[in-house]
C-alpha cells in the first residue's frame, strides 16, 4: 500500500464519518466514547485534520505546531471542518511521500501523515456509526488490507508510542491473528519495557493470549472499540494495553 492508496482511504473514511456523524445529530452521545456527543467528535477530528494541515507545513526539526481554534456553531464547524479536510486531502494528495514534515514519529514525511490520518479518520468513523447505529455497526466496514494495516500501524507504532507515557504493567506474549489476511503479529510485553512486536516465536499453544478473527474485527479490538474478535488465554494482557 503506498501514499496515493492512504489518501484515498483518508478520503473515503471521511465522508462516511460526516454523512453519519450528520445523521446522527451534535447531541447524540458516542457510546465507544464515553462522555462525548457527536458535537464533541467532530470538534476533535476537526482539530486533529486541522492540526495536521500545520504539520505538513512546518519544518521536521521545529516545534510541534499549535492547533487552530474551531467554531462553536455545529453548521459553522461543519463548514470549517469541510475546508480544512480538504486542504488536508488536497495537500498530501499533491505531495510525494517522502516530502518532509514534522511528525511524532521518526518518520518525518508526508507518507507518515497520509497512513496515520487514514487510520485516525476510520477509527473515528466506526465511533460515528455507533452513535447512528448502536450496537447494530456491520461487522465488516473496511477492506481487509487496510484493516491489516491498521492492527500493524497500532501494534508496531501507536502501541510503542502509548508504552513512553504509561508503561507496559504485564508480562506475556499475545497473539494477533488475521485469518483473511493472512498476517499474525506476536506482542511480547515485559513491565517497563518498550513492547516488542514481531514474527510468531512459537506455537500457538505457547502465547499467554490469542485474539483472532477477520481483519476488520482486530482493527476494531486493538483500538478498544466493540469488537467480534475472539479473546483466548489471558484477556487482561490484551485490556492492560496502554491506549494512545
Amino acid at each position: 500500500m503506498d501514499h496515493a492508496y492512504f489518501v484515498q482511504q483518508l478520503r473515503i473514511q471521511y465522508a462516511a464519518l460526516r454523512d453519519a456523524a450528520v445523521a446522527a445529530g451534535p447531541d447524540a452521545p458516542v457510546p465507544t466514547c464515553p462522555g462525548w456527543t457527536v458535537r464533541d467528535l467532530v470538534d476533535h477530528i476537526a482539530l486533529v485534520h486541522s492540526w495536521v494541515v500545520r504539520a505538513l507545513h512546518t519544518a521536521p526539526d521545529a516545534e510541534r505546531p499549535l492547533p487552530d481554534e474551531r467554531p462553536a456553531d455545529w453548521d459553522e464547524l461543519l463548514a470549517w471542518w469541510e475546508a480544512k479536510f480538504a486542504e488536508l486531502a488536497d495537500t498530501l494528495a499533491g505531495s510525494p511521500s517522502n516530502t518532509p514534515a514534522w511528525t511524532f514519529s521518526e518518520a518525518k514525511n508526508y507518507g507518515f501523515w497520509s497512513r496515520r490520518q487514514a487510520h485516525e479518520t476510520a477509527i473515528h468513523r466506526l465511533d460515528a456509526e455507533h452513535a447512528l447505529h448502536g450496537a447494530d455497526v456491520p461487522s465488516l466496514l473496511f477492506d481487509v488490507e487496510f484493516a491489516a494495516d491498521g492492527v500493524d500501524e497500532y501494534l508496531t507504532r501507536m502501541l510503542v508510542r502509548a508504552a513512553q507515557r504509561k508503561p507496559i504493567e504485564s508480562a506475556g506474549r499475545v497473539l494477533f491473528h488475521a485469518a483473511d489476511a493472512g498476517r499474525a503479529w506476536e506482542v511480547r510485553l515485559t513491565p517497563g519495557e518498550p513492547p516488542e512486536v514481531g514474527p510468531i516465536t512459537g506455537s500457538a499453544t505457547d502465547e499467554d493470549a490469542t485474539v483472532a478473527g477477520t481483519a476488520d474485527a482486530l482493527y476494531r479490538a486493538v483500538w478498544a472499540r466493540p469488537s467480534g474478535a475472539i479473546t483466548s488465554g489471558d484477556r487482561s494482557l490484551l485490556d492492560g494495553l496502554p491506549r494512545p
